[in-house]
């Protein structure tokens, strides 16, 4: 691995927990990784998390989560991986997800026997067992409850960044102090999944960072502390439990002695507080400010690096994890790689060639027919259905196959610029987009991207993102944050301009996209009637 110093970034994730080292240059010298499912298939989990029968509440054993650490570490020491040249460690976690330690947990974890592995010596110190993690939707009784008591939806947003949502920290904690009043009162404090990474490597109790901690419905997001109104809505002793929340650009201190003396670590090995997997992501990216990325896969995600937040009731507001005076924005649309590939098996024969042909065969705006394909209700809006419109906002039985073909991909891209837009983005000429995930290798479909957006369209494959973006923002904390986030990511291969817009395409789709929301709005008024 050669004599350069190295950088850690573990990213506890769903299905399993990773860790990649990378050098001064960011290249990638090492990874490995222990999937739940198959290398603890003891916890029976299936994609790393237990559904209950009510099919609406999902969690994970805390405990499994501690023995991957375990073997991941084990692994490393098996492959005489360097822990000496370790300069410094940060982390992701799958958001939202929250773990319960029991009264006299801070004890045990400053007193951790390098003898001893980690299962053993924590097994004991959780008040709730099992960890509500983000596919759980039992809580809608708790969002009702912190919307009322907030004075509505939108404030809760405007405070938070996300109108309440039932996989939000927040609300899961208000369940587990209604249904579990013993096991909250034992509660000493509460991390989430990425908080609760630290607290393992550090050794102590380790603080929630504000770019994780802005999706819980807790924190105020334009004073980047927790909201005294949200904690008092949710559960008693609330700001005492869950500790103070820090900047996402915060070294919370030095590796355990544990991992010294166990694995080789240097003492002096520094600590950066781990964030959530979505904002990991972003790092991981190494975007610039102004960048959307759009992630083009089963769902579609928009990552936005905003200054100027608009929350609304769709999409979220979150801390940027590496830019403490900016946000990012987060939006996911359920219809997306499914519908396109639904329609590219009716109309294209299964042919991308053939769909991207019929697509560049038309032209841009469709000759203003507009279609709308919910095949599954959608997030924003709340909608499903198929529906046509003619040029005259007539609804039509069908169009002819190409139309067809143009319609679902423009569809999809001008709702995901108006979203993107609402939470205040600003389109246009000067921002990029960066596209990943499996479609981003359609040269067609990403054409129709850079004609919405009137923005040139770049592509950039990233494996791993989220523990890559770990390990970026290990190496940002070593250089103490005092650089800009530019420079640290300066040997980061640039993406690839694949595509900008036709002249006049905004004079085509400013008009149009103001069409589809109104239409969009008539179609989410008949689905609620």
């Amino acid at each position: 691995m050669g004599n350069d110093g190295l950088f850690l970034g573990f990213d506890f994730s769903t299905q399993q927990v990773k860790v990649i080292a990378v050098n001064d240059s960011l290249q990638v010298k090492y990874e490995c990784a222990v999937k739940f499912d198959t290398d603890l298939s003891k916890y029976n989990t299936q994609g790393g998390a237990h559904v209950s029968s009510d099919k609406s509440t999902v969690t994970a054993p805390t405990i499994m989560w501690i023995e991957a650490l375990d073997m991941v570490l084990d692994k490393m020491k098996k492959d005489s991986f360097p822990f000496e040249k370790v300069l410094a460690i940060s982390g992701s976690g799958q958001q939202h997800g929250s773990v319960y330690w029991k009264t006299g947990a801070q004890n045990t974890l400053k007193n951790l026997n390098s003898a001893e592995n980690l299962k053993e010596q924590l097994k004991e110190s959780f008040s709730v067992g099992d960890s509500p993690i983000w596919m759980d939707s039992s809580t809608t009784r708790q969002c009702q409850d912190l919307e009322k008591a907030m004075g509505g939806a939108q404030n809760v947003a405007n405070i938070t960044g996300s109108r309440a949502y039932e996989r939000f920290t927040g609300n899961q904690i208000a369940k587990i102090y209604q249904t579990k009043p013993d096991a909250y009162s034992e509660t000493e404090r509460i991390s989430l999944v990425s908080s609760f990474a630290a607290c393992l490597l550090l050794g102590d109790y380790a603080p929630i960072d504000t770019s994780d901690g802005s999706g819980m419905n807790l924190m105020n997001i334009k004073t980047l502390d927790w909201s005294d109104e949200c904690l008092k809505a949710c559960a008693p002793n609330l700001r005492e439990k869950l500790g103070p929340v820090v900047p996402s650009t915060t070294n919370i201190g030095k590796i355990s002695k544990y991992y010294v003396s166990k694995y080789g670590f240097k003492s002096d090995c520094l600590l950066t507080a781990f964030t959530g997997d979505n904002p990991s992501s972003l790092a991981g990216i190494a975007p610039s400010q102004g960048d959307i990325i759009l992630s083009l896969g089963t769902s579609d995600v928009l990552f936005l690096w905003i200054t100027e937040p608009h929350p609304a009731l769709c999409g979220h507001i979150f801390g940027n994890p590496v830019d403490t005076s900016a946000y990012m924005a987060l939006l996911c649309f359920k219809n997306s790689s499914l519908t396109r590939e639904r329609i590219c098996n009716e109309l294209a024969d299964k042919s991308w060639d053939t769909f991207s042909k019929s697509l560049e065969s038309t032209k841009m705006g469709n000759n203003g027919n507009i279609g709308i394909y919910f095949d599954v209700m959608e997030i924003q809006p709340l909608a499903v259905g198929v529906y046509r419109f003619n040029d005259k906002n007539e609804q039509v039985s069908s169009f002819d196959k190409d139309t067809e073909i143009r319609a679902v991909i423009e569809s999809q891209l001008m709702a995901r610029r108006i979203y993107s837009e609402m939470l205040g983005f600003n389109i246009g000429e000067n921002c990029r987009v960066i596209a990943t995930g499996g479609a981003s290798n359609n040269k067609a479909l990403l054409q129709v991207v850079a004609d919405v957006f009137n923005s040139s369209v770049y592509i950039k494959d990233v494996a791993n993102s989220a523990s890559l973006g770990a390990a970026i923002r290990a190496k940002y904390g070593s250089k103490g944050f005092d650089t800009q986030f530019s420079d640290v990511v300066k040997d980061i291969e640039e993406p690839v301009c694949v595509a900008t817009p036709t002249p006049g395409s905004q004079q085509v789709y400013g008009p149009l996209c103001e069409r589809y929301k109104k239409l969009e709005d008539q179609v989410t008024k008949l689905c609620s009637s």
